[in-house]
């Protein structure tokens, strides 16, 4: 995940967090001015629009999105590649907490951006599922990927609803055990 270091990528990093925790793409420039700790004139300067703002917001979530695609082009065993990419997204869902918004965004919208977006996360969502199949070493059924996809998701989105003990998300090492005890009931073992 890109490491945001600048004013206006910390703009966009809080833009993205808003659009989660809000659950809506419609986010006031006062309301993220606020949450980044700058004023409105800051977001002004930077991005002259809101909507050239939350253009580039959507840019930086698909060069997430396509960092998590690169791990699994990456020289581990399968099963280690699968466990680093489902950390990653993990990591990225705890960071901006609601992402599904800009997917849905997405789905509902024509514009180029938003073909970008689904183009991204179909790559990585096809590349995790055929890396799964091969870690499991059979082909997947929906019963199987429902239940994947859903304990990577399911947690975080869902924090505060049920009692998990947050550690299993907090912690690096805790998300690991997580990951690998998951791929094991999925194994059958």
């Amino acid at each position: 995940m890109r490491e945001l270091k600048s004013i206006e990528e910390k703009i966009l990093d809080r833009t993205l967090y808003l659009i989660g925790k809000d659950g809506s793409c419609n986010i006031s420039i006062r309301a993220i001015a606020k949450e980044a700790d700058v004023n409105v004139s800051a977001i002004n300067y930077y991005f002259r629009t809101k909507e050239e703002m939350l253009k580039q917001a959507k840019e930086l979530y698909i060069v997430n999105t396509q960092s998590i695609t690169d791990i699994l082009k990456e020289e581990y065993e399968d099963e280690e590649k699968l466990i680093v990419a489902c950390n990653e997204i993990l990591e990225y869902i705890i960071r901006y907490p609601g992402i599904t918004v800009l997917l849905k965004d997405a789905k509902e919208k024509e514009d180029e951006i938003s073909k970008k977006i689904l183009k991204a996360s179909d790559e990585m969502s096809t590349g995790i599922n055929d890396l799964l199949a091969k870690v499991l070493k059979e082909d997947l059924n929906q019963y199987k990927l429902m239940v994947f996809w859903s304990a990577i998701n399911y947690p975080i989105e869902n924090q505060g609803i049920n009692q998990f003990n947050t550690t299993i998300i907090e912690d690096r090492e805790d998300r690991v055990s997580y990951i690998k005890y998951l791929l094991s009931i999925l194994k059958g073992k």
